[in-house]
């Protein structure tokens, strides 16, 4: 069957009124039994701020939009419905069809989703493609009727999407997810508290489970024994009387605590928006160290960008670091860091990491991350993921990046990386800055979210004159990222350098990776070497006196090198790579076939 084949889509609109639904089902004999998907929602100026919308599928429209009725919180809250209806639809295409409603709804930001989102589907069935093409159609229909406020790819790239809590679940985040509420809800039977290890490369979605988690406690602690429950969603048996007790007799409390503030403002806007969340749970290290109550389970994303005792980037937080250790230990314990503040203020810790994105000296060290992995792993409490679901070339592409900017000197014991192609994948290389800035501008016009980023190769210095450019090569001149929070999606960012900080923990369609001289290849022993003048992050090289610790050039090639494997795995459709230095360029050059 073709889309031109099908059976066009209608979507009727009723008013959220018993009789009005009942005289529709006598019209119509699809609303007493037929699978359809509905929409209800709170309607123009009937809520004041942010409006409701609910979606859900049914085989009897008219009952289930009476059951509706009788349910006085969304009675009270929702004015109108609209019907989906569909003379060639089946149960697995409205299932489809209501998960992809439910996903762009949240990512529109136009209202906010009274779903639970366990029930978020991505099954194949017969067809899917084609009535995949047709759920286009129903969307602009709903959108005309003020449903959505945006297009497609404008939802599908902003952060409210990427960060949504409505996401399909690959099967190792979903194993994860299982998993670490049957030890939760194990230990606050027997009083204990756990550590937990979500570990994944970029792209596989740490923080999509550490989000995904949060909404569906929440989600579990406020149901209600009269709940209509998803016998097929994996967490259905998580909805009992016995669970949600647990939860609301501890007042179970649930933070998320993001070291990088461009992230942590994205993430809060995502909570303002989801019933059952709340931007207060989204936490620096600093609000966890000084907070006076605890916490039943603090999730840690990018949990490697904690930092140990080192300079801050401000007197005032030296300070704070002070304060909290003393406050919490009984004394100014240089040893403790801030997961030791995390683990002092909570029964149950999970860190989502990754111990090849550490980027600064500041950050945990290894030599403290892997015990922690190690008796995760011992303790049952390890969870691995491993399906890619950024970058559209897969885990070769991951493992080739990280292969290519392996820092020290060549293993003999391993051959070198063999030359590798990704054909799915937009992978190219610059000579010329310039040409790779128009390239960029080329993909932002056509797909949105390319931008240009760079290690820290050049000096700063538009931070305190903003006259000055920072980046001036090959007949362009350009600056830094202007701000420090949310710079993707900021008005100039095209014409602007994301520095790391700005994009960790972010997608992109394209991104333009200026390689500085700080990254440099060494032709006579075939390695990579850095040159510690040309890389401008003082708090990425910078000494540690009160830890004792010096870092060589072996360790902040460490650095230098996760920096750029971060930045390489940004892109979702597509990688443009331009090595100042021309020595690494050919290098790299090399290590693709072609």
């Amino acid at each position: 069957m073709t889309s031109s084949e099908m059976t066009s889509s209608e979507i009727r609109r009723i008013p959220f009124e018993k009789g009005a639904v009942k005289l529709a089902a006598t019209t119509d004999p699809r609303l007493k039994n037929w699978p359809i998907v509905y929409v209800l929602d709170s309607g123009p100026g009937r809520t004041a701020g942010l409006g409701s919308v609910y979606v859900g599928e049914t085989l009897n429209a008219e009952g289930r939009m009476l059951q509706h009725l009788d349910n006085t919180e969304k009675k009270q809250s929702l004015s109108a419905i609209r019907i989906v209806l569909d003379d060639t639809y089946n149960k697995s295409v409205c299932l489809d069809l209501e998960s992809h409603l439910i996903r762009l709804l949240a990512g529109d930001g136009t209202y906010r989703v009274l779903n639970r989102n366990d029930g978020i589907t991505d099954s194949a069935y017969y067809d899917r493609d084609v009535y995949r093409e047709s759920f286009r159609e129903v969307f602009e229909r709903l959108r005309a009727d003020g449903v959505f406020s945006r297009s497609i790819p404008e939802i599908e790239n902003s952060d409210l999407f990427k960060l949504s809590p409505y996401k399909a679940l690959t099967t190792d985040q979903a194993v994860a997810v299982e998993s670490i509420l049957e030890g939760i809800f194990a230990s606050i039977d027997d009083g204990t508290g756990d550590l937990l290890v979500v570990q994944g490369e970029p792209g596989t979605g740490k923080t999509v489970v550490a989000i995904y988690l949060m909404k569906l406690l929440a989600d579990i602690k406020a149901s209600r024994p009269d709940d209509e429950v998803d016998a097929d969603s994996i967490f259905s048996d998580f909805f009992t009387e016995g669970h949600r007790d647990a939860l609301q007799d501890l007042d179970f409390r649930v933070g998320l605590v993001v070291p990088q503030q461009s992230l942590r403002n994205s993430i809060k806007k995502v909570f303002t928006r989801t019933p059952g969340l709340h931007p207060d749970q989204v936490l620096t290290p600093f609000d966890v160290g000084a907070s006076d109550e605890p916490w039943d389970l603090l999730i840690v994303d990018e949990a490697h960008r904690l930092n140990q005792r080192a300079n801050q980037p401000s007197g005032v937080q030296n300070r704070k670091f002070i304060d909290i250790t003393t406050k919490l230990f009984g004394a100014d314990d240089t040893s403790k860091t801030q997961l030791d503040w995390i683990r002092a203020r909570s029964r149950h810790q999970l860190l989502m990491l990754d111990p090849e994105q550490s980027v600064r000296p500041a950050d945990l060290p290894p030599e403290l991350l892997r015990p922690l992995v190690d008796q995760a792993k011992a303790d049952g409490r390890h969870y691995p993921l491993v399906s890619q679901l950024r970058v559209r070339a897969g885990d070769d592409y991951i493992a080739w990046v990280r292969s290519i900017l392996r820092p020290g000197p060549p293993d003999v014991d391993a051959p070198p990386p063999a030359p590798r192609t990704f054909n799915d994948y937009d992978l190219r290389f610059f000579d010329d800055l310039g040409e790779m800035h128009d390239a960029i501008r080329q993909r932002n016009k056509e797909h949105g979210l390319a931008r240009l980023v760079a290690g820290y190769a050049w000096e700063w210095k538009s931070r305190t004159d903003p006259t000055a450019h920072d980046i001036e090569l090959d007949g362009r001149r350009l600056r830094w990222n202007s701000t420090d929070k949310d710079w993707i999606n900021s008005p100039n960012a095209i014409n602007e350098v994301g520095s790391i900080h700005t994009v960790q923990g972010y997608d992109l369609n394209y991104a333009g990776v200026i390689i500085g001289n700080d990254l440099q290849w060494d032709a006579d022993a075939q390695r990579l070497i850095v040159d510690r003048d040309r890389y401008f992050d003082k708090k990425g090289k910078e000494n540690n006196p009160t830890l004792g610790k010096t870092y060589s050039d072996e360790d902040l090639l460490r650095y230098v090198c996760n920096v750029y494997a971060v930045l390489m795995t940004r892109g979702i459709r597509g990688t443009y790579v331009c090595a100042i230095d021309p020595t690494l360029r050919l290098w790299i050059q090399q290590q693709i076939s072609h």
